[in-house]
């Protein structure tokens, strides 16, 4: 099983961000990106890659743990950026404190897992667009150019979703379908009411 854990944003949240990227779509490069659906956006806190079934329930307890003392936290959709060449992303503002702090819990839980327990680079953030080839076609898109992801980019920039709470903390399982990936949340914890 390939699995990660991640917070999931309300529909309402992304419904309004799907409408505010709906009209990137339209701009120079943006048809030499393979967009991400808003049903597939997700704040990554940890990969763990490939886990065996029979792991989960360890897993699972580890997880349940560091819910139970990490509090839910208000956060909000807003501004965008690019990761070099490939990655367009939405951010994300409010207590991401609180949201760093979940990360490299989980990022230490799970580290008997990924062997990783560096957390530092943790960016909150959710994928909206790749650049590169589409799975299953023969030919290679032609890659986007940095400048035209830095236009696309700050034409979300000014954005900022409704505020919404993160309250819940899911260990999701990635599985790829007829050349497209899916994501299926396969059990949540509910992170600590501390108010």
């Amino acid at each position: 099983m390939r699995l990660f854990t991640a917070v999931l944003p309300p529909i309402p949240a992304l419904q309004e961000l799907a409408d505010a990227v709906a009209p990137l779509h339209g701009l120079p490069g943006a048809d030499r990106l393979r967009w991400t659906s808003a049903a597939g956006w997700h704040l990554t806190l940890a990969f763990l890659g490939q886990v065996p079934a029979e792991r989960l329930p360890e897993l699972e307890s580890g997880l349940a743990a560091v819910a139970e003392v990490h509090p839910a936290h208000r956060l909000r959709i807003a501004g965008a950026g690019r990761f070099g060449d490939r990655v367009l992303w939405a951010g994300v503002e409010g207590q991401t404190w609180a949201l760093r702090r979940l990360a490299e819990a989980v990022t230490g839980a799970v580290a008997e897992f990924t062997g990783d327990t560096d957390a530092f680079g943790f960016h909150p953030h959710l994928t909206l667009a790749r650049a590169g080839s589409h799975r299953g076609h023969r030919r290679a898109v032609q890659r986007v150019a940095a400048a035209e992801l830095d236009t696309l980019a700050a034409a979300l920039a000014p954005y900022s979703g409704p505020e919404w709470e993160a309250v819940e903390l899911h260990l999701m399982e990635s599985r790829e379908e007829g050349g497209a990936v899916r994501y299926e949340s396969l059990r949540s914890w509910p992170l600590a009411d501390w108010s």
